[in-house]
């Protein structure tokens, strides 16, 4: 139970309360104001992270498969 709160939990909330001080809302880009509909409802912003998401998708399966033909 130690050794878990010292490797895993302990780094986690530093990183949260480090960040969480970093990150604030930003005022206002000069856009469509409260009660305005948006231009555009169907815009997503799909960036890097959805790649990102799908690659460690992807790399974790190939890892599954690959442990689960070593264990056959």
């Amino acid at each position: 139970m130690k050794s878990f709160l010292l490797t895993r939990l302990l780094p986690a909330l530093m990183l949260a309360v480090a960040v969480g001080g970093v990150a604030m809302a930003q005022p206002g880009s000069g856009g469509p104001g409260p009660g305005t509909p948006d231009p555009d409802p169907t815009a997503v912003p799909l960036d890097g992270g959805a790649s990102l998401l799908l690659a460690s998708g992807v790399a974790y399966g190939i890892k599954h498969l690959r442990n689960r033909r070593k264990k056959s």
